[in-house]
């Protein structure tokens, strides 16, 4: 049986098995490859297929309409033009390239190109400057960076040694386009490599553990890290993201993700191809919910993922615009609050799935196809993983506590380690697990529930206070559009919630909306959980979109000691100081 043959046979189990999840968990066992390569081994097999070859592998949709599909075989041939003319010019296999572009065909080229090569990819947002650069090329030791030519212009101050290609955006034999200007750097155009030969003839067979991607996380509490998965804990490992969303040959899957991210490539790229599905992108500059809706109507998407700051911005339009609804609704990246999950499934008819996972694993925990969920809980353990929570304290296995992976046997789906840093590594693979650094709690029926990072928990007159809970209250309320709750230090309870509130539109930020929104909280919790103070801003995020609650509390820590807001912040709004009569 040849790696194809073993890691079809893996995956149509699992699809045979969606709907019945226990089985799917007795039953699935990891295939573990000595060697393995998805773009060898996986898509150029499909793209061969009589099944698959015409099918589109991918749709991206433009704000101005137009449309660019490529199937199987288009994107099997293009890549291997691409990673041919890679060759030619010096790309080895181990070499880190950095790939940064938007969600253009040219991404999936290159990540497709590079793969098949065995060289490394370090996927970047275009929206790194050079600072942020210069870490990635230093730390992860890259040699060459693939990006669009306005971005390529960012590397003019970036040292080092690596080669720069250039993506005009426009497809080969259009209009010349100018190179970036970077004084002393070697620079090529992209749109040379549709010139090359698009048969690939493979070199050394790519070993399953080899390097593939190196992922810096969004350092919402420290300096990034720097993930390193190989060519098959994310190829092979998002067979359990695949499980998760549900999605079976043919579908047409959405994901609202900006590239650069692991959930780009867990969604946009690795998922929905190990199903045999169609991806579709949307590539609008801004969010617009009638836009989205249109779009997915005119292919007819099955399947829909996104993060809850979509969904909260898609209930408050018209869902009925969506004359097909998909079959199947997935959240994932912060917990998905109640309210948003019931608006959802009293418009179009189904229910959002949460989901858990990391930039270091595929998906851990999940609300699988089939299963009746508990709104608001992450769901069970998906197939491959055996899941432990862990008393941070006592180190004994707890109701409540953080989320950790048993590692005997090890998941296919879990990073190496942290790139270079062998006391982080240690640190999160200790006792025989691997510490996620989040805290759920389970109850009678082995669901989980989150309840937050293991340093956004705080204590409030010896009370614990999960952030999560009480900012799914706080959306729910009409005048929130985001929130994030800290500890505020006082004298008297150490610390109690504050809210930090990014207000919807047309509301506005004074004393009488204060007032409303911790009335309204007020008779939704228990009284040792009640938001005492609240603060009206734009919050502050990572790049990657999630927010950056250690500034919050950094700012909190600030105007503690000193008496006064810091800079950015303003007036806060304290309960004993308003009319809660509400």
């Amino acid at each position: 049986m040849t790696v194809t043959d073993e890691f079809r046979a893996a995956r149509d189990h699992l699809v045979s098995l969606q709907q019945d999840w226990e089985r799917a968990r007795e039953e699935f066992v990891w295939p573990r490859f000595e060697h393995f390569n998805f773009g060898l081994d996986w898509f150029d097999q499909l793209a061969a297929s009589p099944e698959r070859r015409d099918q589109d592998a991918l749709i991206i949709l433009e704000e101005d309409g137009s449309r660019l599909t490529r199937t199987f075989a288009q994107l099997s041939r293009d890549s291997n033009k691409v990673a041919n003319w890679l060759r030619e010019r010096g790309v080895r296999r181990g070499d880190r390239v950095i790939l940064m572009l938007n969600n253009q065909v040219e991404l999936w080229e290159s990540m497709l190109a590079c793969i098949k090569l065995g060289a490394v990819v370090i996927p970047t947002t275009t929206q790194m400057g050079p600072t942020d650069l210069t870490d990635r090329v230093e730390r992860a030791g890259a040699s060459w960076a693939v990006a669009g030519v306005a971005d390529a212009a960012k590397f003019a101050s970036v040292p080092g040694d690596y080669t720069v290609v250039y993506v005009p955006g426009v497809r080969a034999g259009s209009e010349p386009v100018a190179a970036p200007e970077l004084p002393g750097r070697m620079c090529l155009d992209y749109r040379e490599a549709h010139a090359s030969s698009d048969e690939l003839e493979p070199e050394t067979p790519t070993g399953g553990d080899d390097t593939l991607l190196l992922y810096f996380t969004s350092g919402t509490t420290s300096k990034p890290k720097l993930v390193e998965h190989t060519h098959t804990s994310y190829p092979v490992g998002h067979l359990s993201t695949m499980y998760w969303i549900g999605l079976e040959p043919g579908d047409i899957h959405l994901n609202v993700a900006s590239p650069g991210w692991a959930k780009h490539a867990w969604s946009n790229f690795f998922a929905p191809w190990i199903a045999e599905a169609t991806i579709l992108v949307c590539n609008f500059a801004k969010f617009d919910a009638s836009a989205l809706m249109s779009a997915m109507d005119s292919v007819g998407v099955t399947s829909f993922c996104a993060p809850p700051t979509v969904w909260r911005l898609l209930i408050k339009a018209d869902l009925t615009q969506l004359r097909t609804p998909p079959r199947k609704t997935m959240s994932a990246g912060e917990p998905l609050n109640a309210e948003v999950i019931d608006q959802v499934h009293r418009a179009w008819g189904c229910t959002i799935r949460d989901g858990f996972g990391q930039t270091e694993t595929t998906l851990q925990v999940a609300n699988t196809p089939g299963r009746r969920i508990r709104i608001g809980s992450m769901g069970v353990p998906l197939p491959g993983f055996e899941v432990a929570v862990v008393d941070p304290v006592t180190g004994e296995e707890a109701g409540e506590g953080e989320l950790c992976l048993r590692l005997d046997p090890r998941p296919v789906g879990l990073m190496r380690g942290y790139y270079g840093d062998p006391e982080r590594t240690a640190e999160a693979f200790r006792d025989g697990l691997y510490h996620t650094g989040d805290i759920v709690s389970v109850d009678e029926n082995g669901v989980f529930s989150y309840v937050g990072r293991s340093d956004d928990v705080f204590k409030s007159n010896d009370y614990k206070i999960s952030p999560f809970e009480l900012e799914s209250v706080l959306v729910e309320h009409p005048a929130v559009l985001e929130a994030a709750i800290v500890p505020s230090p006082d004298e008297l309870r150490l610390a109690v919630p504050k809210a930090f509130v990014t207000l919807a539109p047309g509301r506005t930020a004074d004393a009488a909306t204060a007032a409303e929104i911790l009335g309204y909280c007020r008779t939704k919790v228990a009284p040792y959980k009640r938001i005492r103070r609240i603060e009206f801003l734009e919050l502050p995020k990572t790049i990657s979109g999630k927010i950056r609650r250690v500034e919050l509390r950094s700012a909190e820590t600030r105007r503690s000691e000193s008496g006064q807001a810091p800079e950015g912040y303003g007036t806060e709004y304290r309960e004993e100081d308003l009319s809660l009569d509400q």
